[in-house]
């Protein structure tokens, strides 16, 4: 029986994907620090909403983008993935709005 002895080779890191890597979280950081900080200072309006509408799709975008690798494929794939996700987003705004309209209609105001 003959033992093959295999020698492991280590990579050096690449400080560039790491300090990147650390860049996007750093984003994620600032962006939900931004989001509490609207949360407890800002009454409940339509602006707000938006707003947290606007920052929650760039920090889907990022880990979409970083994290789940997206940001890296083809633009073919890309849209494969993202057009479906929009119009289910769509159809669940849509329903809701269409939901609250009957229970408007039925139950009154």
């Amino acid at each position: 029986m003959e033992i093959e002895n295999k020698e492991q080779v280590v990579i050096p890191a690449d400080k560039a994907k790491i300090k990147h890597i650390w860049m996007v979280t750093l984003y994620l950081f600032l962006i939900t620090a931004g989001e509490f900080a609207i949360a407890f200072t800002l009454d409940a309006s339509p602006i707000k909403t938006i707003i947290f509408i606007v920052m929650t799709i760039v920090k889907a975008y990022f880990i979409m983008s970083e994290f789940m690798h997206l940001g890296h494929e083809t633009k073919g794939l890309k849209w494969s993935i993202v057009g479906p996700l929009a119009f289910v987003v769509w159809l669940i705004g849509a329903l809701l709005i269409q939901g609250d309209a009957i229970f408007t209609a039925i139950y009154g105001g």
